[in-house]
């Protein structure tokens, strides 16, 4: 079980990197004015969507093993989990908004400006702060 949990933790973490990074590219891809420019930002942003998706696949298949496989979380008392649960559900929409704000940024159909997404890069440190809390107290 230590195994699949510890690269349970190891795909998150390599997740959130680009959670927290895809995000800075499209402020930078908001902000920009040259086509040549742009044209290397969402080069790194496709590259970088399409590898945190190779990331985000076996977080969830260790955690869903973790969970149904060995347990952990289930049964009474465990209502931590379900609000965990729930926010990775968060996480696995955001990771799709994403991917519609990339293909929007690709046909050149952005509309939101830089400080839209400066304000939408908060939001996976905030379930991030979330989940290490509930996973490490417990709280219900």
């Amino acid at each position: 079980m230590l195994w699949v949990k510890a690269l349970h933790i190891v795909f998150v973490v390599s997740w959130f990197a680009g959670l927290f990074y895809l995000p800075r590219i499209f402020v930078n891809l908001a902000l920009e004015t040259d086509a040549a420019s742009a044209q290397r930002l969402l080069l790194m942003a496709r590259k970088l969507f399409r590898f945190m998706t190779m990331l985000a696949v076996p977080a969830v298949v260790f955690g869903l093993w973790l969970y149904l496989g060995y347990g952990i979380g289930r049964g009474a008392g465990q209502g931590w989990m379900h609000a965990k649960l729930a926010l990775v559900l968060v996480l696995i929409g955001y990771h799709h908004g994403c991917g519609v704000l990339l293909r929007k940024f690709e046909a050149g159909r952005n509309t939101r400006s830089h400080k839209f997404y400066r304000w939408f890069n908060e939001l996976p440190v905030l379930v991030l702060l979330a989940v290490v809390i509930l996973v490490v107290v417990k709280p219900f």
